[in-house]
């Protein structure tokens, strides 16, 4: 069937759309250094626009020591080199509009790298101009840290400064102090550097941990939580109610808004990460605030339809409008983690649950082949968490690994080297070359049902109704106008019955049954 990849909308691009995963570094590698950069990136939009995507989200692209693979920022306005240079960016910008794409970019508010100016300026004394720009407190009497919040990747979140004789706060790495954003100074240079993007043309930021970006000003040690086994990473036993997620956040999320709105149809982005994600979703994302947020929420490895459907619900509250995804650069691959690996139907599947949610849909690069997660072997880590926990947890770089364009060569296509992660040798099957001619394909799969989402508005735009959901299957009725959909999942080991009647869109039901690992869309008649 023929699909009309662009209908009538009425509301904004992000509303509904689905935006995909570049992870810059390992993506497309144009100069042989083994690293993804933007001109391989841009080498690579027509495949992207075959997707039938709406848009890219892009990973961080800033100069950076890359402690944590760019989430350490070393300046807000430029580009490192290892990835190109600001004419690079612009060219990408106007290649991927040409194509109908728009560019999300990610942001880092929360915290920068130790090597930024800002916080060598900071460092050097107490009475300095950038003196209070960064998270500084006194010890306590008997000289340890002023209180007992805990680093996201192990130990103390205070690291000791000689020259200051003070401690910063950094709620993930050493080399990554957190910025005081209760600092009406670093709130202005922060919505400055906002205003330098989207004026590129930028169409969205992505905001790195945005609940981290203020912290209780008393500075009030989090109580204790009761675990039935102790974690490999000690943050886990606190509640973390003094150290993120503050009601201090609030105002400032709404400045952000202001400043985006300003500029035109723009989209802010939350990335949520906390014990109540799925409500703080919805708090973001209302009252003026932010225009969505995505969480872990469905990113970790409980797959219970009563659970994905209390989500979607939850997150959608009071005009609030949520972004999913079921895969990204922090988590497993959901074919490992949904237990999919090999099984085409099941991951397609996932696929079509994905799609068919009510919200914005992130889809991961390398989903759209099916890709399972990597195996890096221990000599091979880059990611400072798997080091840290090794081998209890195995960190974020099997995630990460180099895009597989084809099946042979050292980094399967993505350079002409090794890449900076090992390329998985369990990719090469899955490669883009090996899916792109085959129409019964997890990649043309994933084309199909992307472009019905696009052909649909009341997939994209849509109500939510709920009509089933256990721990094995979901169902649930998506309805704008008068077209109403009925959208059936079934990851389950048993067979289940489905009262359809109307127009199959995707998958297959056979006389009112749905098979196990199958799902169905069908728009109903009347």
């Amino acid at each position: 069937m023929s699909l009309d990849p662009a209908p009538l909308r009425s509301a904004p691009w992000w509303q509904g759309a689905c935006l995909y995963e570049v992870y810059v570094r390992s993506f497309a590698d144009s100069d042989g250094d083994g690293e993804g950069d933007l001109p391989g990136l841009i080498a690579r939009l027509d495949y992207l626009a075959s997707l039938n995507i709406d848009g890219l989200w892009l990973t961080p692209i800033f100069p950076s020591p890359m402690h944590d693979s760019g989430y350490d920022v070393s300046n807000y306005r430029a580009v490192d080199p290892r990835f190109g240079n600001l004419g690079d960016f612009a060219a990408l910008i106007e290649a991927a509009h040409a194509r109908g794409l728009r560019i999300v970019l990610d942001q880092v508010y929360s915290h920068s790298s130790d090597q930024h100016p800002w916080f060598i300026e900071s460092a050097s004394s107490r009475d300095n101009p950038k003196a209070d720009w960064y998270v500084w407190a006194d010890a306590a009497p008997d000289g340890t840290a002023p209180n007992n919040w805990m680093g996201r990747f192990g130990g103390t979140a205070w690291e000791w400064s000689s020259v200051r004789r003070q401690y910063y706060l950094h709620n993930f790495l050493t080399q990554q102090p957190d910025l005081n954003l209760h600092n009406p100074e670093v709130q202005d240079e922060v919505l400055d550097i906002m205003r330098f993007w989207l004026d590129m043309g930028v169409d969205g930021l992505r905001l790195d941990v945005a609940n981290f970006f203020m912290h209780d000003p008393l500075l009030r040690s989090n109580p204790p939580v009761q675990v039935s086994e102790l974690p490999a990473n000690p943050y886990y036993l606190q509640s973390h109610v003094y150290d993120r997620s503050r009601p201090e956040n609030l105002p400032f999320l709404t400045q952000m808004r202001a400043v985006a709105d300003n500029l035109g149809d723009r989209m802010l982005l939350a990335e949520i990460s906390c014990d109540h994600q799925v409500e703080r979703m919805a708090e973001y994302t209302t009252n003026g605030r932010l225009h969505s947020a995505y969480s872990f929420e469905l990113l970790q490895s409980r797959l219970d339809g009563t659970h994905i459907a209390e989500s979607v619900i939850a997150a959608g509250a009071e005009g609030a409008w949520p972004t999913w995804a079921f895969s990204n650069h922090d988590v497993p691959r959901v074919a490992s983690r949904w237990k999919a690996e090999g099984n085409a139907d099941r991951i397609q599947l996932f696929q079509a649950m994905l799609l068919c949610l009510r919200g914005t849909i992130i889809l991961y690069q390398g989903e759209e082949l099916g890709l399972p997660h990597s195996d890096v072997p221990h000599e091979r880590l880059q990611d400072p968490e798997a080091i840290r926990f090794w081998p209890r947890h195995r960190g974020r770089d099997g995630a990460r690994t180099p895009m597989p364009w084809q099946p042979d060569g050292p980094a399967l296509g993505f350079s002409s080297r090794d890449g900076w992660l090992p390329a998985e040798a369990g990719h090469a099957a899955l490669a883009v070359s090996e899916q792109d001619a085959d129409p019964t394909s997890i990649l043309n799969h994933c084309r199909r049902l992307m472009a019905l989402r696009k052909q649909e508005p009341a997939l994209q735009l849509g109500t939510f109704e709920l009509i089933h959901a256990d721990i094995g299957s979901l169902i649930f009725r998506r309805r704008r106008g008068t077209t109403s959909l009925l959208c059936a999942f079934n990851f389950s080991d048993q067979v289940i019955a489905v009262d359809t009647a109307g127009t199959v869109l995707a998958g297959a039901v056979t006389a009112g049954y749905l098979a196990p690992n199958r799902y169905v869309v069908v728009k109903e008649s009347g």
